[in-house]
């Protein structure tokens, strides 16, 4: 029986018309109308509702709801429609294993990833040749309009094994980008002193991944003798509530870039040249912001949950109205492109706490330490509750030594908001908790409450 093999299943020449990179990307959307994009999203919107339908999950998930495929004609109706999470994806995984319903395989290639389990067990992830290959051209085009050039050597930090996030990195850079692609992975994947040997003898320029090991592997590079080997000059990572210009110390010379993007989605917004907010890559995904709470749009300005429906996923595994628990907000007025801009990765949603009425984010401790020499920039925060059910949270930083603990118990304080307790441990001290060597997002909360 004949199947089609990966590359007969699209065209890559409509693709590329589709979803343009490189100047065709900056000359489309620079001049698109508000409306104009909006009626570009709504028809294919309506294409992507079409595939919904036939797949067992969101019938179901509509269904319970009294909804019927007439109730929405267009993008203008996407409201109606339910939201979900993770938590429904792995029920169904749970119902139906080892894959769920919430994709349709027939006779098409799939290629078959997980997520990194950060926030509990690892989630599969199906991608149809179409919708994989608009993934990766995503993040080819922001990187290229970032500034990637055909004569960089990029050297990626991201994991591989089952994990998405090696794989598709490399698949963006190697398809739509002609620089030359180390996959160096993890720490456990290449140690820490063999990836700075890699960068002195490839000539990297451009580091990809999560900044807690870029920054990591900055003082490794120091340690073993090769920073003056290894000349950085762009870093492409997830800064999300980190400090920009700390990060760049760390690598002298280059210069940050931050983007924002789950293993469900691909990239959903990343920075331009100016790198003033995070714009949505709105020809590929409809973004919403809706409140933690209730549910609701929040306000223009307003803080809430980005909830994502990918309007390229129409082959294997749609994705409609996915609530990432990621939160942040809108940024005011237009940017070198159509597209609108957001402030980036603030924190999950998730993983808030509330401490006597106020809502603390773990994250948010990075941006207010990032920015000490005493400090390695490195923390875990735990949380705990007495018997007498009140919540507290000691935040764990790692300390090179003269650090005062009052003047950072204050200074967290003021900038979370609420009360809580520090304690000081020396550098690499967090490592075990927060698996900084081994996972692509290192663990900052640690919940020791009882159920």
């Amino acid at each position: 029986m004949n199947h089609p093999t990966y590359f007969e299943t699209f065209d890559i020449g409509e693709l590329l018309a589709a979803y343009p990179i490189g100047d065709a990307f900056t000359a489309r959307y620079a001049r698109m109308s508000r409306d104009e994009l909006f009626a570009l999203q709504d028809e294919r919107f309506r294409k992507l509702m079409k595939r919904g339908w036939e797949i067992p999950f969101y019938r179901r998930l509509w269904g319970t709801q009294g909804i019927q495929p007439g109730d929405i004609a267009g993008l203008a109706d996407i409201a109606k429609l339910p939201v979900y999470d993770k938590s429904d994806l792995m029920a169904s995984v749970e119902a139906h294993p080892p894959y769920g319903d919430f994709a349709g395989r027939g006779d098409t290639p799939v290629v078959l990833h997980t997520t990194s389990g950060t926030t509990g067990r690892p989630q599969p992830l199906l991608f149809g040749p179409k919708g994989r290959e608009i993934g990766n051209l995503l993040v080819g085009r922001m990187y290229r309009w970032m500034g990637l050039r055909a004569d960089d050597v990029v050297q990626s930090v991201y994991g591989h094994g089952m994990i998405n996030g090696g794989h598709y990195i490399r698949e963006a850079v190697t398809h739509f980008t002609n620089a030359t692609f180390l996959s160096a992975g993890t720490g456990i994947e290449t140690r820490s002193a063999q990836q700075v040997r890699l960068m002195a003898d490839f000539g990297a320029t451009v580091l990809v991944g999560f900044v807690d090991y870029l920054r990591k592997l900055a003082e490794v590079a120091e340690g073993e003798g090769l920073k003056d080997a290894i000349s950085i000059r762009m870093i492409i990572g997830h800064l999300g509530t980190e400090d920009r210009a700390a990060i760049e110390r760390t690598w002298p010379g280059a210069k940050a870039y931050d983007w924002y993007g789950v293993g469900d989605t691909g990239s959903i917004a990343g920075e331009g040249p100016e790198r003033d907010g995070l714009y949505v890559w709105e020809d590929a995904h409809f973004l919403e912001l809706l409140d933690v709470d209730s549910g609701a749009a929040v306000d223009p300005g307003g803080t809430g949950d980005m909830v994502v429906t990918c309007l390229y996923k129409d082959d294997i595994a749609p994705c409609i109205r996915f609530n990432t628990h990621d939160i942040t907000h809108e940024r005011d007025g237009r940017g070198e492109i159509a597209f609108k801009r957001i402030a980036g990765f603030k924190g999950r949603s998730d993983n808030m706490v509330k401490l006597r009425g106020i809502n603390v984010f773990p994250h948010a401790v990075a941006a207010l330490i990032e920015d000490r020499a005493d400090l390695t920039g490195e923390y875990v925060c735990r949380v705990r509750r007495d018997a007498a059910g009140r919540d507290s949270m000691e935040v764990t930083l790692e300390s090179r030594g003269g650090s005062d603990l009052a003047q950072l118990s204050d200074l967290l304080r003021r900038g979370l908001g609420v009360e809580i307790e520090v304690a000081l441990c020396e550098p690499g001290g967090t490592a075990a908790a927060t698996q900084v060597d081994v996972r692509q997002k290192p663990l900052r909360l640690i919940d020791e409450r009882r159920p």
